[in-house]
Order: C-alpha cells, then structure tokens, then sequence
C-alpha cells in the first residue's frame, strides 16, 4: 500500500476523483438553489442519462479525446495550447475539402486532417522558439485566422456547399467513400464507427512516445526545466516547435474524425468553434495523461449528455450549462489536489516513521 501511495500516477487518479466528487457536490448545491423540488431528480437524471445512450457518449468523445491529447502533449513541453480550436477547426476543413472537392476516400482526408492542424500548429511552436512570442497569444490569434480563413476558404467552393449554403453538404450525398467505415461496432450502439478505435490507439501511441522514448524524455525535460535541458545538450527550440506541429495535428484529426462520420455538417458561423477549449478541461483532469485522456474525455462527454437530460425536470438550458461548467471546470483544482495529496502522504510517512 505504501508504494501504491507513493505513485505518482496513483496519486494523479486520486486528485481526478477528488475533484470530479468535490463537481458534483457542488453542482448538486447549485440545483438546490435553483430548484430545491427537482434538485435530485434532476441530477439523477444527469448521472444515469448517459448508461442509457452510450453509444452517443463514445461518439462525441472522440473529438474530445484527440484535443484533449492535443492540449495535454503540448504541457509536455511547456507549452500552452489554447490554438486547439483553430487546428481542430483547420483539420475538419482540410478533412472535407478533400472529401468534397476531390472526393477522396476517409483514409487520405484523415491524413489531410492532420496535416491541417500540424500546419496550423506550427506557426506558434515557430513563434516561440525563434522570437520568444508566449504560444497564448499566437495560439488566441491562429484561432480567429482559422475560422475566417475556414469560412472563406469553404464559402468559395460551390461543390462543397449544401442546398442551403450556410454549411457543408452532407457526405452521404456529397461523397460516401469518405465516411468513416464502421466496422461492426454500430451493432453495439447505433452511433459508433472505428473514431473510437483510432482515437484510442493514438492515445496509447502519445503515452508511448511520452513515456517511453528518447524524444519524449526530452519534450519532459524541456517542460520540466528549459535551462537545465538545453544545458544537457537537448535543442529545446526544436522540441517547441516539434511539440506545437504533433499537438495541432492531433487536434486536426479531431476534427476529421468528427466531421467524416456523416452526421456534422461544418456551418459556416464566424464563431471559434468551443471543442478546442473543452481539451483543455479533458487535459486537466486527466492530469495531462494521454491514456487519463481518454477516460476524461469519456466522462465529460457523459455529463454533457446527463446535462440535456435535466431540462426535463424544469431546468432551463442555462442552468444545465452552469452545473456542468462548474464540474467540468472544477478539475482545474486537481493539480492543486494533488499536491495536498501529496503532502497529505508525506506527512503520514513522518508520522509513522517517529512511531
């Protein structure tokens, strides 16, 4: 038990519990003020909504875990990746540009997906690692490039617009090859198609790269301490951008893998999409884990779906919104958990070592 204690990844789990317990208790106090009669009702409804449709659960997790993967590869290294919207946006708008103008089949417009929000992700990783420009600003700044560039680039393709021209045609009319195969697994639930299957094995390959290789010691030792790691002979310039480029081509695969399914259709809204910040929730509570993303990814997609589920007890749409915001949002506190977790243990050891 005591070396169980001591792990780090033991203790990482604890904190993300923590905080999700710690979420929902608030959430429960937030629906007592709001509707003290429905208030159980409605987050029973919140909690076991998501068992009963879990197939659509799985389905918008997907994008979810890859930005997720994204924003948690890039803290890695040091560095802060709020541009996963733009990316994610620029690897759906890649990803259907091929489907739809050229019509290529789902595999090539994934690897357009990628190279979209890798391109996309280099301009901060260059801008840092050449003039020292924090990522935060370049990365706030390629978003708002993105969605205008993706609305422009898109509204000037009559092939790849819908009747109603304020969205992409849909793929099942537009081009069919493009959809992602389902490989049987919509026989366990309707939604499902092999996004999952990718999004996991991409995860598994990020923590295998983090964990396990020479170039993923360096990108944690650059996080870790710059100085210290350029002074061991690592090129922490290169790790920045090379950092940046992997973080904007997983979130690019997000957005294809989103958009390629058959179901979305991209609108064209002057609005940064929101799924590139909603990595940065997934990343925190899995305490920047690539396989905690997964699971991160799963449960907030899970509470999104529960939030719906309680406007049926009287709850406007804006209170559902407030309730899993504030649970969601919460998991930032996991870090600052865990180092109450951590000094928690090593109290106990003192304690138990003066005995």
């Amino acid at each position: 038990m005591s070396r169980l204690k001591s792990n780090p990844g033991f203790i990482s789990i604890l904190a993300s519990l923590a905080s999700i317990v710690i979420g929902l208790l608030f959430g429960f106090i937030l629906l007592l003020v709001l509707n003290a009669k429905n208030a159980p009702a409605g987050m029973a409804n919140m909690l076991t909504n998501g068992i009963k449709d879990m197939g659509n659960v799985l389905y918008n997790a997907i994008p979810l875990i890859m930005v997720g993967l994204s924003v948690a590869f890039a803290f890695k290294v040091g560095c802060f990746n709020i541009g996963a919207s733009g990316q994610y946006t620029m690897g759906a708008v890649f990803a259907l540009f091929c489907a739809l103008k050229w019509q290529l089949p789902w595999y090539v417009c994934l690897l357009a997906a990628i190279l979209g929000g890798a391109v996309w992700g280099m301009f901060p990783g260059l801008f840092k690692s050449l003039f020292n420009v924090n990522e935060v600003i370049t990365s706030i700044m390629m978003n708002w490039i993105g969605m205008n560039v993706s609305v422009l680039w898109v509204s000037n393709f009559s092939q790849m617009l819908a009747p109603n021209p304020d969205r992409t045609m849909a793929l099942d009319a537009g081009n069919p090859s493009a959809i992602l195969p389902k490989a049987g697994l919509d026989s366990l639930y309707s939604y499902l198609n092999i996004g999952i299957i990718i999004a996991v094995i991409v995860a598994v390959i990020m923590w295998v790269i983090i964990a396990k290789t020479t170039f993923g010691y360096e990108l944690r030792a650059c996080g870790l301490n710059k100085n210290g790691a350029i002074y061991a002979g690592i090129n922490a310039k290169r790790n920045v951008v090379l950092s940046m480029v992997i973080a904007g081509a997983l979130a690019g695969l997000g957005g294809g893998l989103y958009y390629l399914t058959g179901g979305g259709q991209f609108k064209l809204e002057k609005e940064i999409l929101p799924m590139g910040f909603n990595g940065i929730s997934v990343a925190l509570l899995a305490n920047s884990h690539p396989i905690g993303c997964i699971f991160s990814a799963i449960f907030i997609s899970y509470l999104k779906l529960g939030g719906i589920a309680m406007q049926s007890q009287g709850y406007a749409t804006e209170a559902t919104d407030i309730v899993t915001a504030v649970i969601i949002y919460l998991a930032a506190f996991s870090l600052l958990l865990r180092l109450t977790i951590i000094k928690f243990f090593g109290k106990e050891k003192k304690e138990v070592a003066k005995q």
